[in-house]
């Protein structure tokens, strides 16, 4: 107990540090629980200026609702989401989970909320293409579970100072954060939302040391 609870409290100093110098994030940015889902699957290994541009071409086609996309030509897809890389693949993906939700949801994400945050999770994962981060992105954001998301800043950040091992997988990254704070939706995802901007900004793959926030709280990392 003693561990976990000095984690909390540098997981809420690492939060104020961040939110003190980026601001507030109101991560993740989209209009809709539908533009969460589709933003999440597009997002994989693509930069979000890429996904904003697909999610504008969708729907400037009228292609941005579960039924659409679900009947629509797979190739109008394809050519809609080409700016974020691996195109096709996606717009096989996008296809699958708008049937997904045809057949078992009425076409609305919402309608996945009464489900337990394991029981959705499940359903989402069985799904080709959705993994754990995708999966839990659209559980956080679009359905409000207090389920923290992990992702390559992540861990990135986290391992560089010392307080993630490399070799920790997905699920037990999630722990690190999950088994010392409170179930809150809120502040995961915008603690969440912090930790995307710092890596995407100052801690990249060659990190601006200088700059980082954390630098006085934490020390210079090891890179």
């Amino acid at each position: 107990m003693r561990i976990l609870e000095k984690r909390r409290r540098l997981l809420h100093e690492l939060y104020d540090v961040l939110e003190r110098a980026i601001g507030p994030t109101h991560w993740w940015p989209a209009e809709t629980p539908f533009e969460v889902c589709i933003g999440a699957i597009l997002t994989q290994n693509a930069p979000w200026t890429g996904v904003v541009r697909a999610i504008e071409a969708l729907k400037n086609r009228g292609v941005f609702d579960a039924v659409s996309i679900a009947e629509a030509d797979e190739r109008v897809i394809a050519e809609a989401v080409r700016p974020t890389i691996y195109y096709n693949q996606k717009a096989r993906r996008l296809k699958v989970f708008c049937r997904f939700l045809l057949d078992n949801f009425h076409g609305g994400v919402e309608n996945m909320a009464g489900l337990d945050c394991a029981d959705a999770r499940k359903k989402l994962l069985a799904l080709p293409g959705i993994g754990y981060e995708t999966a839990d992105s659209m559980l956080l954001y679009a359905l409000g579970k207090p389920i923290f998301v992990v992702d390559a800043y992540t861990k990135r950040i986290f391992t560089r100072h010392g307080l993630a091992e490399p070799s920790w997988d997905y699920e037990e990254l999630r722990s690190y954060f999950e088994d010392a704070l409170d179930p809150d939706p809120v502040f995961y995802g915008e603690f969440h939302g912090l930790i995307c901007l710092l890596g995407a900004e100052v801690c990249r793959r060659k990190p601006l040391c200088d700059e980082c926030p954390l630098y006085g709280l934490l020390g210079k990392p090891v890179v």
